[in-house]
């Protein structure tokens, strides 16, 4: 995955990037981020880059030149088509799906991080960029989004996990997960199921697939409505529905 963010705050990304599997997936060079500061691309010495919106109202508009000229900055460097992602609560929501498909993206991303009330118009209008929203709240600024979507597609690129299988059966690939225990096997009177630790593996598997079935039911039961089931995942839908009338 290559990738810049352009950021008025470089200060809230670098130490993420810095950190856990980020930092290793750089590391094995599976990951490239530049971090571009837009201030560097403002024009007056006191690098303004926002100013009060036209036709009056509350808050700051964050300027669109700087922004266009950093972009143009990339460009120069690099000729290659750009996917560039407006971070917005107005945008697409953002989900596994556009995850997965992120992480086969070959173009070099460009994620814009905005603040302040908002950002000038024009941007958009330019750069056609696609707006994309983690979930319907309003940030300070882009920069947490952008590091949500770099974290959940990094991870799914072969070979930046040690294990491929926890990307595999991890939440919202098909059903919500299963619970998990590990050592001890006795807590404050709380015991770890007994399957688990029975070494039956064909036994725990039917239980994990159950609680993974049951909890996505209870939780987010909109996920069953567009999920692929198995027969399995069928039997077990229908005797917990049958249960629960009882």
């Amino acid at each position: 995955m290559r990738c810049h963010i352009l950021t008025l705050f470089p200060g809230m990304v670098t130490p993420v990037l810095d950190e856990s599997i980020l930092k290793r997936a750089q590391a094995k060079g599976l990951l490239n981020v530049r971090v571009i500061n837009i201030r560097d691309f403002t024009f007056d010495k006191h690098r303004s880059a926002d100013d009060y919106p036209y036709g009056g109202g509350a808050g700051m508009v964050l300027k669109a030149e700087p922004v266009l000229k950093a972009v143009d900055f990339i460009k120069e460097e690099d000729e290659e088509d750009l996917r560039i992602l407006l971070m917005s609560p107005q945008g697409k929501r953002y989900n596994q799906g556009m995850a997965s498909e992120l992480s086969r993206e070959e173009r070099r991303i460009v994620f814009i991080c905005g603040h302040y009330e908002g950002i000038d118009e024009r941007v958009k209008t330019y750069l056609s960029p696609e707006e994309v929203s983690i979930g319907d709240y309003v940030l300070t600024g882009g920069e947490l989004a952008a590091l949500v979507i770099i974290d959940s597609v990094v991870r799914l690129i072969p070979g930046v996990l040690g294990d491929s299988a926890s990307v595999e059966d991890e939440s919202f690939n098909q059903l919500l997960d299963y619970p998990h225990y590990t050592r001890p096997a006795q807590l404050r009177e709380m015991d770890v199921p007994s399957i688990l630790i029975s070494g039956n593996h064909e036994v725990i598997r039917q239980w994990r697939r159950r609680q993974a079935v049951a909890n996505t039911l209870i939780k987010r039961p909109d996920i069953l409505e567009g999920a692929v089931l198995s027969d399995e995942d069928m039997n077990i839908l229908k005797e917990i529905k049958e249960e629960s009338e009882k």
